[in-house]
């Protein structure tokens, strides 16, 4: 995908999204999480991102919201989605779900619709969704142990910007090498000029290096794993819960993580674990051994009878009382035993293998002495040793697990992945379900037609809400009594329309419409306007009916913008203009009379009809009746007054109506 080719995107934003690991899994996906984390993108700017690349796959020019009104009705639909959603993931996957004129994505999210409507929002599932989160890349790892070695300047500069984990040397010849692995547990050299080199240590002659850095640097996979180990988990039991169909074998992914540590070193086995812990107490082990030698010594030379003659004692006196000659002299026996017997408390403690022990066996010799000191020496040949061993092993260990788990490495991305997409498809399954939705039609230039709608948006419990049908083609009025529910109605239509044409399922029995170009929605104005204000309004209608053809305009009173006779004259030239166009429009007015007078065509009215007042309140018919007038409250109040009182005055009053 070509990121400048999508609408906003520019130069700057195209680069950051190239820092990406896939931006176009990301873009395709519609996954605003993960276009988030390009550098300098927020997360509004990550939803727009993602909206256009949709917008370019299905060439849409997304305009169909085109109003304040509308755009605060999508704002609410989508709101009722995410409310519905457990993850952070799929509340912003909602928001890439726009209104769109596009048949094609219109037609690809009610496939993902259908799917969704069948599924079961358990709460074993929604429970486990609660831990799922998007994978994210862990910090890049420095591994100490290891080093890239290479005699070419190019090479080197290469290697720096390949794997950033390691530290990379330059070298001449043999030398070099070995002298750098004195220093580091294993060396990997890159030139293939080196092949046949023997050194001592642990040194690999790999020019293919840096092309495989899953086995050069298996640190890096396994620091993915350990940093995800939680959120592959969590996605694992969801689909165990909601039995889908997992993109890998749950056991061999559990199997793999249960040997890794949170640091991303590899647990769970027991010579490293054995190398680990006799570096870490090899000085405490050599510690306790003198101890023991001269405890040895101690207790021997107090249950000894030694006979030292003259000449011997003069010998002593002159060589300055020196122990050691006694020592090798009298106690050999018992000081070669406190020897071996500090030898066996270091290889006994520290678990020695055999090499190691004959290591460990030089740490107690030399001259005889009293206290018995050790050599340090031998000790830090042991220590180097042992380090050498742990760090090798522990290296080949992470080749190992990094081998098994380089297979599941796309896998659980999708497993991961497939586990937010269900939160999806549940939010919307919950949505359907809980306000008893549907999928819409779309016909060829039809207007509209609901049966059974019922909003959600009303601020009454959605059982309590009552159902109302209503039909619209071309340009009509809409009447009714003040509280009758004109203003909700107008909310119900432009919801049904917002949502069908999000492809999703619409609160209603049926719903069948055409695909609106745009949808413009007007709300009712707050008292008249001034004369500026009124001159923009009525500049944006002249633009509105100037190729209105596709469009469903709403209206709610527009007669408050000014006086009403004058109100009337424009509503009605709207009216007319809206007509000839072969748009679909509903006005809300109270003017219906005066704007048929004033109309040059037979305008269409709509009533919601008041059935009558029953202790002072009003009981409505909601769905509106069509060519009819509906009466007004005060004509249905003088109604009343003349039932009750029979006086000829409300007959005469209810006359003018």
């Amino acid at each position: 995908m070509e990121l400048e080719a999508i609408p906003g995107v520019g130069a700057k934003t195209a680069d950051a999204l190239r820092e990406l690991d896939d931006p176009e899994v990301a873009l395709h996906n519609g996954d605003v999480a993960a276009i988030a984390r390009a550098p300098g993108v927020t997360h509004g700017r990550a939803v727009q991102v993602a909206r256009g690349a949709i917008r370019k796959r299905h060439d849409d020019d997304g305009r169909v919201v085109a109003t304040d009104r509308a755009r605060e009705i999508y704002r609410d639909a989508v709101g009722l989605l995410q409310d519905r959603t457990v993850t952070d993931y799929a509340a912003q996957r909602l928001e890439t779900f726009y209104p769109s004129a596009s048949p094609s994505r219109i037609e690809s999210v009610q496939s993902l619709v259908e799917t969704a409507m069948d599924r079961d929002p358990d709460p074993e599932t929604l429970e486990a969704l609660a831990d799922v989160e998007p994978l994210v890349s862990p910090s890049t790892v420095r591994v100490r142990e290891r080093c890239l070695a290479t005699a070419d300047a190019e090479r080197y500069a290469e290697a720096e910007d390949a794997v950033p984990e390691l530290s990379v040397e330059i070298v001449e010849d043999g030398r070099d090498v070995a002298e750098l692995a004195r220093s580091y547990a294993t060396v990997v050299v890159l030139d293939e000029s080196f092949a046949g080199l023997d050194v001592e240590g642990d040194v690999r002659v790999r020019p293919d290096a840096l092309e495989t850095p899953g086995e050069t640097v298996p640190e890096r996979l396994l620091a993915f794993f350990a940093e995800n180990r939680d959120r592959l988990i969590a996605a694992a039991t969801v689909h165990e819960t909601a039995g889908m169909d997992p993109a890998c074998d749950l056991a061999a992914l559990r199997d793999a993580l249960s040997r890794l540590d949170d640091d991303g070193t590899v647990i769970g086995d027991d010579e490293h674990e054995r190398l680990a812990v006799a570096v870490d107490d090899l000085d405490a082990a050599v510690g306790t051994a003198e101890s023991v030698a001269n405890d040895h010594l101690r207790d021997a030379i107090r249950e000894q009878d030694v006979t030292i003659e003259g000449q011997d004692f003069l010998s002593l006196v002159e060589q300055g009382a020196r122990v050691d000659s006694l020592l090798s002299r009298e106690l050999a026996d018992e000081y070669d035993a406190a020897l071996e017997a500090a030898t066996d408390h270091v290889v006994d403690s520290l678990r020695l293998a055999p090499g190691e022990a004959e290591i460990a066996d030089r740490i107690f010799r030399g001259d005889p002495t009293f206290p018995v000191e050790h050599d340090e020496d031998a000790v830090s040949r042991l220590r180097t040793e042992l380090t050498a061993a742990r760090d090798q092993r522990a290296t080949s260990l992470k080749e190992t697990l990094a081998a098994d788990l380089a297979d599941l490495r796309e896998p659980a991305a999708d497993l991961v992945h497939d586990a937010l997409e269900r939160d999806v498809e549940l939010a919307i399954a919950r949505f359907a379900r809980d306000f008893e939705c549907t999928l819409p039609t779309f016909v060829d230039g039809d207007g509209f037609a609901i049966v059974g709608g019922r909003s959600p948006l009303l601020d009454v419990e959605f059982a309590a809400v009552e159902p109302v049908d209503y039909a619209v083609e071309g340009a009509t009025l809409l009447s009714g009594v003040n509280s009758g529910g004109k203003t909700s109605t107008l909310d119900l239509v432009a919801l049904v329309t917002i949502l069908a044409q999000m492809g999703l399922p619409v609160p209603a029995e049926r719903a069948r419409l055409e695909r609106f170009e745009e949808i413009h929605y007007y709300a009712k104005s707050q008292g008249t306007l001034d004369a500026g204000a009124f001159e923009a309004t009525i500049s944006e209608f002249g633009d509105l009916v100037a190729g209105a053809s596709g469009r469903l305009v709403l209206v709610d009173e527009l007669e408050s913008i000014t006086e009403p006779g004058a109100s009337a004259k424009i509503i009605a030239g709207i009216l007319e203009a809206l007509e000839g166009q072969d748009a679909t429009a509903v006005f809300v007015s109270h003017l219906a009379r005066e704007i048929r007078d004033a109309a040059d065509f037979d305008v269409a009215v709509d009533g919601i009809e008041a059935v009558g007042l029953v202790d002072g309140e009003l009981r409505v018919n909601r769905s509106p009746q069509k060519d009819h007038l509906a009466r007004s409250t005060p004509e249905l109040i003088v109604e009343k007054l003349a039932d009750e009182r029979g006086e000829t005055f409300y007959d005469d009053l209810l006359e003018k109506f």
